[in-house]
């Protein structure tokens, strides 16, 4: 097995070298910029990353392949495109997000050590008495937090930890549970950070209408999001898993949950701590950063525009500001309402600190990495690049949604970005599609549908190293067991989209869509029993 991997990473190695080689000879003149080698250094870094299961140097190889393209190849500005254009940018502008997982880290930490989370497990061992019910109970936490998916990915992971492993389910199935309801979830609910997002998009006078209108007619279409949350279900309550996935859930089974090893913790108890230990901070959490967001987007401020109008705060808040707000001021208010309550003392509460910083580290590199990444592949022009494929495509009207919906699942996986693939493609499509044409609409949700499902197989995306880090789960192991499961989903809606593009009545498309996913599941778990017979 050793020696295989060896030979596969030796294979890996000699073809990077000979795509450089020629990337070399080809650009050498007028740039690769704004052509298929602008995806490159992400497709580099995914395939590296599912050999060799680490992602850091998977990244930095990226990175630096995507800096030698931009650079032709000199030496100094590979190094400077990489510092300046990748690190240093990536950090500047994720600094917020940074500060925001460091604050989260700190929250779950000081719950640690009052004991409460074991006041949580033995109240979730009464009123949780199946799988099933530890599933779904996890499934409906992630639906309630549809604020922001960063938000949700590391709260539902604190917050539902206890309760999968009291039932045996795998931190891989925990991250796949958290990492489905956070971006789906958000990308249908009008008041959330990702409407804001693509509100933000819209030229109203292009769309005939704002960009929150457009968004909420386009949720009935967005079958990759909508379906995602009908396979939960019906998953959780067939009791079956495939792919990696079952292996993982095999070893659950027999104590095996796959926390990382880093982040291990013994369970403290304390007579004194209540169910309500755990649910106090949450609440506060989740109140204040709501808060915090729609005052950062004027909900407060007398004389902006947005004045007491809150899907307006919301439309206007910035995500990277609004939840360090909030988490700052709740970690303040769960601190002191911990020490009031004797559950720490204020030393104690002190050494959370470093140690919630610490267990965010890897989640922090990762991103830094990505989004650096991100922003190489920004440099060599992959917009202009997609922007000549819908141009190529505008013949097939009836056909451009799943076009589309394939499009923007395929940048999205290769940035490992929704939100950069919004921005690359909401303005084509709204100049594709004539004024209130119906597949205006379907065109819209494909996008964002499309978005989603490539954040969601992404291993370089976001929203799926933060789910890994919620889950406290190796990050590699998340998404090859996850992507079986994506994938399935994404091939439903992309046959829906084909029909969706003749059809045009959501009323229709949606009762077949989800009879699609259920009867689907069924012949997997068919084949599935007769495979193991």
């Amino acid at each position: 097995m050793v020696k295989q991997k060896k030979i596969t990473l030796l294979v890996a190695a000699v073809l990077i070298v000979a795509l450089l080689v020629v990337a070399a000879v080809i650009g050498r003149e007028n740039g690769l910029e704004g052509t298929f080698w602008s995806l490159m250094p992400p497709v580099i870094a995914i395939g590296l990353a599912l050999i060799t299961k680490e992602v850091f140097s998977s990244l930095l190889v990226g990175i630096i392949s995507g800096a030698m393209i931009y650079s032709r190849f000199s030496f100094a500005g590979t190094i400077d495109a990489v510092i300046n254009n990748g690190l240093i940018e990536s950090v500047q502008g994720g600094a917020g997000i940074f500060i925001f997982l460091v604050e989260l880290g700190i929250v779950v930490a000081l719950v640690n050590k009052t004991g409460a989370a074991s006041a949580f497990g033995k109240w979730a061992e009464k009123n949780i008495k199946s799988r099933v019910g530890a599933l779904l109970a996890t499934f409906a936490l992630g639906v309630l937090i549809f604020i922001d998916d960063y938000f949700n990915c590391l709260t539902v992971g604190s917050v539902m930890s206890p309760i999968t492993d009291s039932k045996k389910i795998s931190r891989v199935k925990l991250a796949y549970l958290i990492d489905a309801t956070a971006a789906p979830v958000c990308m249908i609910a009008p008041i959330s950070s990702w409407a804001a997002a693509v509100s933000s998009y819209v030229d109203p006078e292009v769309a005939g209408m704002s960009g929150l209108q457009l968004f909420v007619k386009a949720i009935p279409f967005n079958f990759y999001s909508l379906l995602t949350l009908v396979f939960i279900i019906a998953l959780s309550v067939m009791c079956f898993d495939y792919g990696k996935m079952s292996e993982f859930e095999i070893k659950a089974q027999e104590g095996d949950l796959g926390i990382l090893e880093n982040t291990k913790e013994e369970a403290v108890n304390n007579s004194k701590a209540l169910l309500w230990d755990v649910l106090i901070p949450i609440i506060l959490l989740i109140i204040i950063c709501v808060v915090a967001l729609i005052y950062v987007g004027g909900f407060f401020d007398s004389t902006g525009d947005f004045y007491h109008d809150f899907i307006g705060s919301f439309g206007n808040t910035d995500a990277t500001v609004g939840l360090p707000w909030g988490g700052f001021i709740s970690l303040v208010l769960i601190i002191v309402y911990l020490i009031i309550r004797g559950l720490v003392s204020f030393d104690s509460a002190m050494k959370a600190v470093p140690e919630g910083f610490i267990a965010m580290v890897p989640a922090i590199l990762i991103l830094t990495f990505a989004s650096s990444l991100k922003n190489i592949t920004n440099l060599l022009g992959s917009d202009d690049f997609v922007k000549s494929i819908m141009n190529s495509a505008e013949n097939l009207q009836s056909l451009l949604p799943a076009v589309i919906f394939v499009i923007a699942a395929f940048i999205a996986f290769a940035t490992g970005t929704s939100w950069g693939t919004f921005g690359i493609l909401i303005p084509i499509v709204l100049n594709v599609f004539d004024f209130g044409d119906p597949l205006l609409f379907i065109g819209i949700s494909a996008c964002l549908a499309g978005a989603v499902c490539g954040d969601h197989c992404s291993p370089i995306s976001d929203t799926t190293i933060m789910a890994s880090a919620g889950a406290r789960c190796n990050h590699v192991d998340h998404v090859s067991t996850q992507l079986p499961y994506s994938m399935t989903v994404a091939a439903i809606s992309f046959v829906m989209f084909i029909i969706a593009g003749f059809v045009k009545s959501a009323w229709i498309c949606l009762p077949i869509s989800v009879i699609l996913t259920v009867g689907t599941l069924f012949v997997i778990k068919y084949l599935v029993n007769r495979k193991k017979a």
